[in-house]
């Protein structure tokens, strides 16, 4: 038989396989992953009828350590446990995705600071490898139905099928794509997406109609706001890493360090409403926050207390995610800025949110293709432009400790490194002993 036919036959039979099992997957995680936004939504809007549930956030965050304790996932390292289970081929338990999805509700029912999609990429992951366990795949096609998982949850969560699909192949290793991926992660995005609006769950959008012709001006402009962004993501990084190292070693003890979190996020909350902004701006994953950014509403400090709450509340134990908290600050910097050198609100602070994800998840191709399905196309130069200025700059950060860097960001050689140990150091040459 010809060569080429019987590559032609393998490919077919690839899609085929592909196709079947994504369509099995997208379904799956599709509904749980649409239970799972419901379920958010639900406990979200009883949070904000009744703000005086944020006194139970020391029970709730007892809670979530109880159940992880339960469930005997005390060493799930959360999403980057997926992200090894693709590189380093890690298995990721059975137990995961109804631990992060009890625990992730919990945080949400008391006003915690955390998002929802970086549970979904765990929830995601772990009915992935369900289903690969059950269809009896290898150690390869495993990897390839835990991407097709997070692609899912992600698309199904958010209703970003185009940046749920890129997103699980890029963010694993920055410099190379599981290209082998692409069919199973589009089809089961699509399907994931499908499903969850069949339930009436449809995508965050935050439409940027109305856009400033970009000139030298607003080059110049949004340059120098992709820098800016590049320091926040550096900062919040650090902040997150740092507040799990301190809080790990100051209280040793979960149950405590529950508590003691849920007691400062009592406490930040009411000095908020004190001498702060005066609501719960800060609580919940942010998007209230960040549409109040993009119509120039926010506070002048409101990055920062969103980065504060949100350390704090990851550190102490708290689930859900980053992602969420990430865009938010992204929109408080990027309206900060607009609103410092008399730019468009609305435009600065949706590049703010693309490029903040971009500096936080090093996920440039995710980061562009989530903004046009947020904010629509035409602001599609800011966008381009402050997420590359964003991505590169920031460095060797992120929210990921277990994500590697295949190539440097600055150079065209192969470093295949993690993220630096300590604030500042992003050098090429130090990282290749890792």
């Amino acid at each position: 038989m010809d060569v080429r036919f019987k590559s032609v036959e393998s490919n077919l039979i690839f899609l085929a396989k592909w196709t079947l099992t994504a369509l099995l997957i997208g379904t799956l995680v599709g509904v749980v992953g649409a239970v799972f936004r419901k379920g958010v939504e639900l406990v979200t809007a009883n949070w904000n009828a009744r703000p005086w549930m944020i006194a139970l956030a020391p029970v709730s965050g007892c809670l979530i350590v109880l159940i992880t304790k339960l469930l005997k996932e005390e060493k799930n390292g959360g999403t980057n446990t997926v992200i090894d289970s693709v590189t380093e081929g890690k298995h990721i338990t059975e137990r995961t995705a109804p631990m992060i999805f009890i625990s992730t509700l919990l945080s949400h029912l008391t006003g915690a600071s955390v998002g929802k999609e970086g549970a979904a990429l765990m929830i995601g992951g772990g009915m992935g490898e369900i289903v690969s366990n059950f269809l009896k795949f290898d150690k390869n096609d495993r990897r390839i139905a835990i991407m097709c998982g997070m692609s899912a949850c992600f698309a199904s969560v958010f209703g970003t099928p185009l940046a749920a699909t890129v997103f699980p192949m890029e963010v694993i290793s920055i410099g190379t794509m599981y290209y082998a991926a692409l069919i199973p992660c589009i089809f089961s995005a699509f399907f994931g997406a499908g499903v969850s609006a069949h339930f009436g769950n449809h995508a965050e959008v935050f439409p940027v109609v109305e856009v400033p012709a970009f000139d030298i001006t607003q080059t110049i402009l949004v340059v120098i706001l992709g820098l800016v962004c590049a320091l926040v993501a550096i900062f919040f990084s650090w902040s997150l890493h740092q507040g799990h190292h301190l809080a790990d070693h100051a209280l040793p003890n979960p149950y405590i360090r529950a508590a003691v979190g849920g007691l400062l996020l009592i406490l930040l909350t009411i000095l908020n409403r004190v001498i702060g902004s005066g609501g719960f701006d800060f609580n919940g994953g942010g998007f209230p926050l960040a549409e109040k950014a993009m119509e120039g509403e926010a506070v002048t400090y409101a990055f920062l207390l969103k980065i504060l709450f949100t350390t704090v509340c990851i550190s102490c134990g708290f689930k859900g995610g980053e992602i969420v908290p990430t865009l938010c600050i992204g929109a408080c910097v990027g309206s900060l800025f607009a609103g410092s050198v008399g730019a468009d609100t609305r435009v600065y602070a949706a590049a703010g949110m693309a490029a903040m994800f971009a500096g936080m998840t090093n996920s440039p191709i995710s980061s562009l293709l989530l903004a046009f399905e947020l904010f629509g196309y035409t602001g599609m130069p800011y966008f381009a432009i402050a997420i590359a200025v964003c991505f590169t700059l920031s460095g060797y950060y992120g929210l990921y400790s277990s994500q590697r860097f295949a190539y440097s960001k600055t150079r065209t050689v192969f470093i295949d490194r993690k993220g630096p140990r300590r604030l500042w150091d992003d050098s090429d040459t130090d990282s290749l002993r890792n």
